[in-house]
């Protein structure tokens, strides 16, 4: 190198340090490690479900009678015009999520998961409840979707804090051992509720006829979510808050009193620039799931009936088939990934994604029903990669103290478009006449599921970020006591490498200044 020439070279940037886990004494000991009580466990796990699954209740519902929906509030459209606007009111609510997961996620890192799970099942079963007394079109005129659609946009506010609250309640409160089983059952609870939603809606149509149906019939599975309502606010109401929550609030009283009394605020600007890759693999993930999961089990039933021409009962049956199926796989997939890792799941299931959905709707439009059963059951393993593994993958994310913030609203963020799948799905088809646009659509969905995976971090068998290690007896605690003392130490060598290179890169640097002082005639 000759005297007049300047190194190049800039510092590279040290990683991100791994965040501290607040302990009693500063020094991490196996009273820090929290015992999970199993009753408490079954409580959360109990309350959580049921929520999400009256969430997904209503979702499924909403999809199945979609048909009768267009004919009650748009009659005078036609019928291609009336599916794609009842599917319409369907997304349009996915457009206020965004503030309905901002406002629930402030107030649920300020005041508690528990209290605003109570606040959202009220919200959601209200909403949903007030659809079944909205009168028709010929009743009331053009009143009548307006009313539709105002009860979907409560709804959509209140769900906006529902899913991603639920998520967090159940992995805060689940040993890190056992946090991808556990967790599963929150989309447990959501295929069942489709499940419920599509039964009652069977059971209706068969028993009574399409006038009937028409008529009244259509209200009755929508009148169900009072009583699940109130037996969610029952249960979310006898579950204690959080361990992590409460902990925190521990610690921030330990510190300062007024710090629990003023609890600090972050914005979603300084999140998204603290926390932006986490934001990403959790819109990732979002995106890449629910797109999937709207596709299968909320278009499919309409796709069946009004472009394959099957008569809507038919449609359903397969579909329950489906999803009953994938309520034996989803506890399979949660409990394999404590066991393999999250991030090998999500990656198969965006891979099979690519590689699958051109063959799987090559089934689904041969028209023999042993065919189409399979190329479903297909994607709906697929799905359930995904799903298997999303409740316990996301809170993972983020600490605590701004955990349900940062993860509703990147949640939401993604949700507005995953929501729009059913409306973009049914007006491509109807507009192009190609049968095969929701197996492109899927394809192009893989390639974020891809990326997301090959960024996302594993989380599995690891305390949630900054939050002490939880266990589901003393024996399990010590052995997690072990395994913390054993990151803790690769912490310490792995830090010790960066403040090497950060030696080498100050020496560059220092020798830079000289050449720089060499070159001026009056520096020293």
């Amino acid at each position: 190198m000759s005297a007049n020439t300047l190194p190049e070279e800039s510092p590279s940037p040290a990683p991100e340090a791994p965040p501290l886990i607040p302990t009693q004494s500063g020094t991490l000991e196996l009273h820090d490690i929290t015992i999970i009580d199993r009753s408490k466990l079954k409580k959360a796990i109990s309350a959580a479900a049921l929520g999400n699954a009256m969430e997904w209740f209503d979702f499924g519902v909403y999809g199945f009678v979609a048909f009768a929906l267009g004919k009650v509030f748009f009659p005078d459209a036609s019928p291609s015009v009336q599916m794609i606007a009842a599917l319409g009111t369907f997304s349009v609510p996915f457009l206020v999520r965004p503030l309905g997961g901002l406002f629930f996620g402030v107030l649920g890192d300020r005041f508690g998961r528990q209290k605003v799970l109570s606040m959202t099942i009220i919200l959601m079963a209200a909403s949903t409840f007030c659809i079944g007394l909205i009168p028709s079109y010929a009743s009331i005129g053009i009143a009548a979707p307006i009313l539709l659609l105002l009860c979907k946009l409560v709804q959509g506010f209140s769900v906006g804090g529902e899913y991603t609250g639920a998520a967090i309640f159940v992995a805060e409160y689940s040993p890190d051992r056992k946090r991808g089983f556990l967790g599963s059952f929150l989309d447990f609870g959501s295929i069942a509720g489709f499940v419920l939603g599509a039964g009652v809606v069977v059971l209706l149509q068969s028993l009574m006829t399409e006038e009937s149906f028409l008529s009244w019939g259509w209200r009755v599975p929508f009148f169900a979510a009072g009583p699940l309502g109130l037996i969610g606010l029952y249960l979310r109401h006898a579950a204690e808050e959080t361990p992590a929550f409460q902990q925190q609030l521990d610690q921030m009283e330990q510190d300062d009193q007024d710090d629990v009394e003023n609890r600090p605020r972050i914005s979603f600007k300084e999140i998204a620039k603290q926390y932006w890759r986490p934001l990403l693999v959790c819109i990732g993930m979002v995106l890449t799931t629910n797109i999937t999961y709207y596709m299968l089990l909320t278009y499919m039933p309409s796709y069946l009936s009004h472009n394959l021409h099957y008569s809507e009962d038919r449609g359903v049956l397969i579909i329950i088939a489906v999803m009953i199926g994938m309520l034996f796989v989803q506890p399979v997939i949660g409990l394999a990934s404590d066991r393999f890792g999250r991030k090998p799941f999500v990656l198969f299931g965006s891979v099979a994604l690519l590689v699958l959905s051109i063959p799987c709707f090559h089934l689904i439009v041969s028209g023999k029903i042993g065919l189409i059963f399979v190329g479903l059951f297909l994607l709906a393993i697929v799905l359930n990669c995904f799903t298997g593994v999303m409740a316990s993958t996301l809170p993972a994310l983020f600490p605590t103290r701004i955990r349900y913030s940062a993860l509703a609203a990147s949640f939401n963020i993604a949700i507005i478009i995953a929501g729009l799948t059913p409306t973009i799905a049914a007006a491509l088809v109807d507009s192009t006449g190609n049968l095969y646009l929701p197996a492109y659509y899927l394809m192009l969905v893989s390639l974020v599921g891809i990326a997301t995976a090959i960024f996302m971090k594993e989380t599995a068998n690891k305390p949630l970020r900054g939050a002490t290690p939880l266990a589901s007896s003393k024996k399990e605690a010590k052995e997690l006591l072990v395994q913390s003392y054993e990151r803790l130490e690769q912490g310490v060598e792995d830090l010790d490498a960066e403040i090497a290179k950060l030696k080498e890169q100050i020496e560059a640097l220092e020798l830079r200044k000289q050449q720089y002082i060499d070159l001026h005639p009056h520096l020293d």
